[in-house]
């Protein structure tokens, strides 16, 4: 909510740490060197842990994952109000910032992060981070210069997908292939403003104003892509893309999150004909299910925020069949 404008609008700031992986660079690619902080919850983080699935590099990176729920970051400073991710070890019942619900720890959390930090804010202020630097995830951890190498979810997609082949297991895979960039970019920068941050534009605004154009504007991003895969396999074409997997992570949360926390509920993704079953074409490929954990998922958008939902309740619903027949392995009008 610290990122809402005056008029009542949410404003995203922009990420801080862009370093690269670069082999004569300070952080070369290598394997065991690096730990990604990550939540399930987190639709940014969710991208870069479906590509490193889909590169067979789980062995090679560090993944560490926080609690769904935010709680205090600083609990030892009585005027330090910072709610944000924390590592807690499997097992631990922890509540929301006011102390509502109980909600255990499974085992995919973390009971630390790198350097045996108990929150991730720690660790930007480990390495001095601007004020105005949000304690987000992803974040990449260099073991060896003890720093933060990146920490913005789209160059971490592309570097892992780039700069990692020699580790990889299946090097082949390209989600940024050269004959399709053009159209990626494209799309990505259409989805991402009307979409995947549009989302949030809706869940955080402040003014009714606000909140209808945002409205407006996520679900005309969304008619514009039912048409897209009513002739096109996938949203940039007909390969599985970087495209796709940003896409995906804001439309597995729509239903289950977004249409209740974030009043966008005009209309669920499972009314679209076309978007319903690329959805679950995606998700029943094991590396976009495998990464995919509704229990982070509700938690942490309806225990984190109790400006938004002060007795952390957790909606039991909608329940949508995502392992029926998708119907997207049909020949595509061109």
């Amino acid at each position: 909510m610290a990122d809402v404008t005056p008029t009542g609008a949410f404003a995203r700031k922009p990420s801080t740490f862009r370093d690269t992986f670069d082999v004569d660079g300070a952080h070369p690619p290598a394997k065991n060197r690096y730990v990604i902080h990550v939540s399930l919850a987190c639709p940014w983080a969710h991208r870069v842990l479906i590509a490193i699935r889909l590169k067979g590099l789980e062995d090679v990176f560090d993944v560490r994952v926080t609690h769904p729920v935010w709680a205090r970051t600083r609990p030892d400073l009585a005027d330090d109000a910072h709610c944000g991710w924390r590592f807690v070890a499997p097992g631990e019942t922890t509540s929301n910032p006011d102390g509502k619900g109980e909600f255990v720890a499974d085992g995919a959390c973390a009971a630390t992060g790198a350097n045996g930090a108990t929150t991730v804010r720690a660790l930007y202020d480990a390495v001095h981070a601007p004020k105005t630097q949000r304690y987000t995830v992803p974040l990449i951890w260099d073991v060896e210069t003890g720093d933060i190498v990146n920490n913005e979810s789209s160059d971490i997609l592309r570097e892992v997908n780039a700069k990692f082949n020699g580790f990889a297991r299946r090097p082949e895979v390209d989600l940024y292939p050269e004959a399709f960039r053009a159209r990626i970019d494209e799309v990505n920068a259409w989805i991402y403003e009307k979409i995947n941050n549009g989302v949030y534009r809706c869940g955080f605004a402040t003014s009714q104003e606000a909140y209808e154009e945002a409205v407006r504007a996520l679900f005309d991003g969304l008619d514009e892509c039912e048409h897209i895969l009513s002739r096109s396999r996938y949203i940039a074409g007909d390969a599985l893309t970087e495209a796709d997997v940003r896409l995906f992570v804001t439309l597995i949360r729509f239903d289950e999150v977004y249409v209740v926390y974030f009043k966008t509920n005009k209309k669920l993704i499972n009314q679209y004909e076309h978007l319903s079953g690329y959805v679950r074409e995606l998700y029943q490929m094991p590396e976009f299910r495998e990464t995919t954990n509704f229990k982070h998922i509700k938690e942490h958008y309806f225990a984190s925020h109790p400006s938004l939902n002060p007795h952390a309740i957790v909606p039991v619903g909608p329940g949508v069949d995502l392992d029926a027949p998708h119907g997207r392995d049909g020949a595509y009008p061109r």
